[in-house]
């Protein structure tokens, strides 16, 4: 069972990791594998996210999901994506950037290097707006209880998140974006830059979060309007349908997982940035994490067992936030990539862990499912 779901992410592992080799040594290896680790860590909620949704699909739109959106996931995102990052930044086409990133690495280097204070401030955004809001959230399941109670409460604050955000944006476009990257010994004042793309990167993800949102309730239409007719029908004698979520509703569904996959790979693709700079090497890791995700997902649908570890989730948002934070400070200090590398895998085992002492605990206690004695017996 295990190889039949994992069975091409193990060969694409295998195929990546070689080729990383004979690209870059050894060093290329360490950097990919980093970066595979890093991608599966922070979208392993997703994972659980896409499996939820996938189980109401029939089977005809999970293998649409399956294959089409494995496409749009790894190479849309995942590999087209970072070329269109680069091209923007450095103002240069997309055939170019990839020619440079192929055939002139210095160069290519020295262009992600002049537009990593523009990038850092994107991607820096949007993930702080991805860990506020989700800690902000006032969730039943809670893991860090001593934090996370009272940002709660002050959750119940309008738009306090986008302040937030906002805030930590102008100052560090006052403090790191002002003196950021002294090119040739020239001080280059990078304020307005950090200011304008970290304002770019909040707009995208409300873009983002907007239509997720739109979708999410349109398929909340669809099924309460199918449930109406179900009832309809059982009253009035016939036999109920036996196609679930075919059709306009699992059309949204498919959207909706798409725009939410993407609003995940967003934070990998971004986060790489913080890792590397070399395109080729960013494809092989984050498209390695990409099919981990999705063997996940298959995997949660047919077992449904990964679900009971609660506090994944949290890790990985976690995770979320110290991304970024670093890329924020790296605007103006370099961070070594096995610091940026191993956070999220840090943050994702210490949940893990977490969630096995909580059900451990709650086993202890006859099953019950008393989260609060469950959170104090997992000293969380």
């Amino acid at each position: 069972m295990l190889l039949k779901t994992f069975g091409w992410s193990f060969a694409v592992t295998a195929l990546g990791l070689v080729a990383a080799v004979f690209y870059g040594g050894w060093t290329a290896f360490g950097i990919v594998a980093i970066l595979s680790i890093l991608e599966i860590s922070l979208s392993f909620d997703n994972a659980v996210v896409n499996a939820g949704i996938l189980k109401k699909m029939n089977a005809f739109w999970q293998k649409i999901f399956l294959t089409i959106g494995i496409l749009i996931a790894v190479f849309g995102m995942r590999l087209v994506f970072p070329v269109v990052i680069v091209a923007i930044s450095a103002q240069l086409g997309p055939i170019e950037a990839v020619d440079l990133a192929l055939n002139n690495k210095d160069r290519y280097q020295e262009l992600v290097t002049d537009a990593h204070p523009s990038i850092a401030a994107f991607g820096g955004m949007f993930l702080l707006m991805i860990f506020l809001d989700f800690i902000f959230e006032d969730r039943d399941i809670k893991w860090l209880a001593w934090l996370e109670r009272p940002l709660a409460k002050l959750g119940k604050v309008d738009m306090l998140s986008v302040c937030i955000a906002l805030v930590v944006l102008l100052v560090s476009a006052i403090t790191f974006g002002a003196h950021a990257h002294q090119h040739g010994g020239a001080h280059a004042d990078k304020a307005e830059t950090v200011l304008l793309a970290g304002i770019a990167g909040l707009i995208t993800y409300m873009i983002v979060g907007g239509l997720s949102g739109y979708f999410e309730d349109k398929l909340e239409e669809e099924e309460e309007r199918e449930h109406e007719e179900e009832e309809a029908a059982e009253r009035a004698g016939k036999p109920k349908s036996a196609v679930k979520l075919a059709g306009k509703a699992a059309f949204f569904m498919f959207l909706y997982l798409e725009v939410l996959d993407a609003s995940f790979s967003f934070d990998g693709v971004i986060g790489a940035f913080a890792v590397t700079n070399d395109i080729v090497l960013m494809a092989l890791g984050l498209g390695i994490g990409a099919m981990y995700v999705r063997s996940l997902t298959v995997y949660l649908v047919r077992q449904g067992t990964l679900d009971d570890y609660v506090y994944l989730e949290h890790g990985a948002h976690y995770a979320i936030g110290a991304l970024a934070i670093i890329l924020l400070v790296t605007i103006q200090y370099q961070i070594h990539e096995i610091i940026t590398g191993l956070v999220g895998v840090v943050l994702i085992a210490w949940s893990f862990w977490s969630s096995v002492r909580r059900n451990r605990a709650i086993a202890a206690a006859g099953g019950d499912g008393d989260q609060e004695k469950a959170e104090v017996s997992s000293g969380v």
